[in-house]
Formats: structure tokens, C-alpha cells, sequence
């Protein structure tokens, strides 16, 4: 469709090939939806045509930008969100919903629909759920373009383009998320008070606590560790056990310090007990560790007069 039309859209088809690779593309598109005007508009294929007041259930993901005006999208399973410029949202396969601009504003709405076993990896692991299934991202000129770029290469229909436009549709689920957590976190100061933390962690290892960095963020314990684990992946103990870990990886490899002197700077009981940690969670001794990355383990044998 001509650049400048008011609905572009692409509805694509997927061979067994494209299913083999883990996530396949069903259509791309962008319509911009003037104040007053019917929606949806009625030159979608049947399968996905709905009525507003009935909604509808897709057999696919679908993931939809506004970047334009506002409106409101329901589930069965999230229930009732207002939608504005700027914000995502996830449609589930099975799952029911609909969603329409506000009759005073229109909307411009952006989206990518998609199926997969990648995808269904990420909801079963909880990253994403149809209790949660909006976002918001604010306005994002690189994720516009992803939608675009990705019209073009449905357009176009090249070699290989359902693996192209997986790669864009695994950009843009990824970065959904990336986007939305770190403006929540952003909006409460959080990602600030767990930065300094992390900092704290790296110039204080030898002394540093779990309980020490929530009493310098003036939170209680509790509080601290599930805001922490949210905003990094790790409890604060595991993350201060990766960081000493890390740290006694580069000295093993890049000092001639002893086991005992890196145990000592790393805050470890003992010698012993650094031993046993770091077997524990790398699979190897630190003496091994070190011949294998000193390259001792891998010297050649000797030659053999002969």
C-alpha cells in the first residue's frame, strides 16, 4: 500500500519450515483511526473482524503500539485498562478481549501478530501474563521504526523473510518489556536506590550484607530484597555471591595472589570455605580455575625424542 495511506496491513501466510524455527509472523500493520470514525475498519479478513461490544478470541499473540489518542482495551483475564498514546498491549491466544479509541480522539495504532513456541517459553516462565497484558512505554521512535521495518520486509516477501521478521517481533516483545519496567522503576526512584546499591556491593565486598544495603536505602529487609529481586533477577545474597565469584574468577586468572589472600579480600570465612562455595556454584576448584585459565591445562605435552 502507498506510503501515506491511512491503513496499511499485510496478513501472511506460514509454511512448516517457518514453524520449525520458533516464531513465525501472521500479519503486521498500522491504521490511524480518525475521531468518530467506525472501528474497526471492515476490510479485515473474517478471522479477525470483531464487534466492540462482543469482542472477540484470536488464535494468535498480538502485539499493539498506540502512538496516537486514546481509548480502552478488556480481557477476560486483565479486566478493564485505559489505553493512551504511548501504550502496548498483549493479546493472548484463547483469550478474549476487545478494544477501541475514544469516539472524541481516534487513535494511531501500530501491531504485529505472532505464534510460537519461543513466545509460549516466555509466558509459561511468567515474563509475560494476561492478568498484566498492557504496558507503558511513552512515546519510542526505535520501536515505530521496528513496526515499519517490519511492514516493509512483509511487503516485500524476500528469502527468508518470516526469520527476519521474527528477529523484529522478538525486538519488540523484548524491548516492551525492557521499556515498561525500567519507566516504572525510573517513575519511583527505585532504579537510582538499587544502582547505588549495586555499587556499594562492588567497592565493599569484603564487608557488605544483605542487611547493610537495605538499611542504606532506608528500607526495611523485606521490602528491600523484593524490590531488589525484581529489579535485577537475583536475591541481594546471590548477587553478592556472583559479584565475590566474578571478582575471584579475574583475580585467580589475573593475580598470583593465593587461594588464602583472595579468600581473605573477598570476604570469606576462611580459605576453606571460599574452596567449597566456589565449587559448588562454577563446577571446578579455584586451583583448577586458575591452571585452566593460566593455561597450564592447556600447555602441549612434551615432545618425545625419538
Amino acid at each position: 500500500m502507498a506510503n501515506g495511506s491511512k491503513v496499511h496491513k499485510k496478513y501472511l501466510t506460514i509454511s512448516s519450515a517457518d514453524q520449525l524455527w520458533g516464531l513465525s509472523v501472521n500479519s503486521v500493520g498500522h491504521q490511524s483511526i480518525s475521531k468518530n470514525e467506525v472501528y474497526p475498519p471492515q476490510d479485515h479478513p473474517t478471522r479477525y473482524l470483531f464487534n466492540t461490544h462482543n469482542g472477540r478470541i484470536l488464535n494468535e499473540y498480538q502485539l499493539l503500539y498506540i502512538t496516537k489518542g486514546k481509548g480502552a482495551f478488556t480481557s477476560r483475564s486483565g479486566g478493564k485498562w485505559p489505553l493512551k498514546e504511548g501504550s502496548m498491549f498483549l493479546l493472548f491466544p484463547g483469550e478474549w478481549h476487545t478494544y477501541m479509541p475514544d469516539q472524541e480522539t481516534g487513535w494511531n495504532e501500530y501491531w504485529i501478530g505472532f505464534e510460537g513456541r519461543i513466545m509460549e517459553e516466555w509466558v509459561k516462565n511468567g515474563f509475560f501474563s494476561k492478568d498484566n497484558p498492557v504496558f507503558n512505554i511513552g512515546m519510542n521512535e526505535e520501536m515505530i521504526a521496528l513496526y515499519k521495518r517490519a511492514a516493509m520486509i512483509a511487503d516485500a516477501q524476500e528469502a527468508n523473510y518470516q526469520q527476519a521478521l521474527s528477529g523484529i517481533a522478538c525486538n519488540l516483545i523484548s524491548m516492551c518489556l525492557y521499556l515498561s519496567r525500567n519507566k516504572d522503576f525510573n517513575r519511583s526512584n527505585i532504579a537510582q536506590q538499587i544502582n547505588i546499591a549495586k555499587i556499594a556491593v562492588h567497592e565493599n565486598i569484603c564487608s557488605i550484607t544483605p542487611e547493610k544495603l537495605a538499611d542504606s536505602a532506608c528500607m526495611s529487609y523485606s521490602r528491600f530484597r523484593k524490590i531488589f529481586k525484581e529489579y535485577t533477577g537475583f536475591a541481594p545474597s546471590q548477587y553478592i555471591r556472583e559479584v565475590r565469584l566474578n571478582m575471584a574468577k579475574e583475580m585467580l586468572t589475573n593475580t598470583c595472589k593465593s587461594i588464602k589472600e583472595i579468600a581473605f579480600e573477598l570476604g570469606y570465612e576462611n580459605k576453606d570455605y571460599f574452596f567449597s562455595v566456589f565449587r559448588k556454584f562454577t563446577g571446578t576448584t579455584p586451583i583448577s580455575y586458575r591452571r585452566h585459565t593460566q593455561g597450564e591445562s592447556l600447555s602441549p605435552p612434551p615432545i618425545q625424542n625419538i
